[in-house]
Parts: structure tokens; C-alpha cells; sequence
């Protein structure tokens, strides 16, 4: 029986149980491919992780990404909290406040600000599509590794209320080859000005709590559409009030990058047994 180091940790939060949790498996290269997808689906969480050495030069490790039902090759929240991880395992050592991620999606850098990681994103590929589902809302496609439909509904009661159909959303999702969908909408706060829902249900995740992937899509959508301009190029999202969570996402937005960051606090530390 292998027992490897285990940790749960909140994402997008200083306080545990409020975040994104994130299941992390160190030393994982004893594990097979099955043998993950297997834990991932046990843990029952959006995603699980895994730490292995890395391969690529001077990446600091190497991370497997697993939902429930698939491996992605890049999360938001996942690789924030893994990083967390990492360090507070002493896998990783930040270099003048560095890292280097790799993954599915390439080496991705990442920086480690006053207890805070931020990671600069995939470039994402945006592409109008329709979503009737949601009325006549302008939509569009991201690809961040994951795919999210992006629809602004305008204020952020709109998103709040929202009462979305899962079995709508995974046939759109399917249709569209999309992870799912995520909605935003505008606050009226100067600490929170956007609030964002993801839906995942075609994966297995019925409403993300606090969605890394799913800010980069909407942060790419603001800059493709011309909206970045109501929040400026840096700014903080809000999301999972509606499923018990608080999380809060800092975006950060240039002309040829995205970057989400946040806090990260570890809530389990343990053993993992695998047979």
C-alpha cells in the first residue's frame, strides 16, 4: 500500500471552508494515470492535483489536474492552490518570488506576493457563439485550457438570481465542446466590483465555487468586448455566496496578458492510502 502526503486547501480565501477547495496529492509519481482519476473522483471535489517532479527545464514541478470525470490540462484555482502546496511542503521554493508551474497547458510563471500567488494565464482564444439559454445576452467562447461560455447578464442581481438548468447548460456545454458556463455581472462595489457563477454539469460540477479559469474568461471577455474599461485593468471578483462560499479573485489585465491571484489556506494535512 502507498501512502502519500495529502493536503485540502481553500483557494481565493484566508479563511478555511470560505474559498475553492483543492485536493492535493504530493509525490505522485508513484501514482498511474488511473490511479488519479480514480482519487479525483473519490475526493468528489472540482478538481484534484498532483505533484510530481518536474520535467521540463527549469520548471520548479510538474502538475496533474483531474476533475471528477476528465484531466484538464490547466486550472486556475487548482494550480493556486497547489503552488500553496507546494511550498508549504517544501516541494517548491520560490526564486525572487517565482515559480514555474508545469502542466498540460506548457511552464506557466508564477509569482508569490505578500502571502498571495498569482499565475499568469494561458493566451485565451475567443470566438463569438450563440446561447439562447440565456436570453439575448451577448455570449462568448474562451479557451483557457478549459472552455467556458461567457454571458454578461448586466447587474449583478441578475447573476445572483439566476436558477440555472443543468441539463440545458450540459447539452450547451457539449454542443459548444465547453467546460461549462460562467456568468457575470456588475456589483456597484469598488471592493467587488464583478460577481461570477461557473457551471460545470456535463464534468460533473454543478456550480464551481470560486472559478479560476472561469475569471480568465471573463477578464478575456472584457478585453475583447471593450468593457475592461468600466474596471480599469486590475480589479477583484466575488463569487460563491450562492453555494455557502466567499471567495475573491484579483484580475489583473494587459494587452497581451491575463493574471488571477489570491490567498490560499490549507484545511486538511494528512496521508493519502492508495492500494
Amino acid at each position: 500500500m502507498k501512502q502519500l502526503p495529502f493536503k485540502q486547501v481553500d483557494v481565493f480565501t484566508a479563511k478555511p471552508f470560505l474559498g475553492n477547495p483543492v485536493a492535493v496529492v504530493i509525490g505522485a509519481e508513484k501514482l498511474g494515470t488511473g490511479e488519479m482519476q480514480r482519487i479525483a473522483g473519490w475526493t468528489n471535489l472540482s478538481e484534484t492535483t498532483f505533484l510530481l517532479p518536474p520535467t521540463a527545464p527549469g520548471a520548479s514541478y510538474r502538475l496533474r489536474i483531474f476533475t471528477p470525470r476528465r484531466e484538464l490540462p490547466f486550472a486556475g484555482h487548482p494550480t493556486i492552490g497547489s503552488a500553496h502546496a507546494a511550498l508549504e511542503s517544501g516541494i517548491a521554493k520560490a526564486i525572487d518570488g517565482k515559480l514555474k508551474q508545469e502542466c498540460g497547458a506548457g511552464v506557466l510563471d508564477l509569482t508569490v506576493e505578500e502571502g498571495r500567488i498569482f499565475v499568469k494565464a494561458p493566451a485565451p482564444k475567443v470566438t463569438p457563439v450563440e446561447a439562447p439559454l440565456f436570453g439575448k445576452a451577448r455570449a462568448l467562447r474562451v479557451d483557457v485550457g478549459p472552455v467556458w461560455v461567457v454571458v454578461d447578464l448586466g447587474e449583478a442581481r441578475n447573476v445572483d438570481s439566476l436558477a440555472p438548468d443543468m441539463a440545458a447548460i450540459s447539452a450547451l456545454s457539449n454542443a459548444l465542446d465547453a467546460s461549462g458556463a460562467t456568468i457575470f455581472g456588475r456589483t456597484g462595489r469598488a471592493d467587488a466590483p464583478i460577481h461570477v457563477r461557473s457551471f460545470a454539469p456535463a464534468h460533473g460540477i454543478p456550480e464551481d465555487p470560486v472559478c479560476g479559469s472561469g475569471n480568465i474568461s471573463v477578464a478575456a471577455y472584457l478585453r475583447e468586448t471593450g468593457l475592461l474599461k468600466e474596471f480599469g485593468p486590475r480589479y477583484t471578483a466575488r463569487q460563491g455566496m450562492q453555494v455557502g462560499r466567499d471567495g475573491r479573485v484579483q484580475v489583473r489585465v494587459s494587452a497581451d496578458s491575463i493574471q488571477i491571484g489570491g490567498e490560499a489556506v490549507t484545511c486538511v494535512d494528512g496521508m493519502l492510502r492508495v492500494a
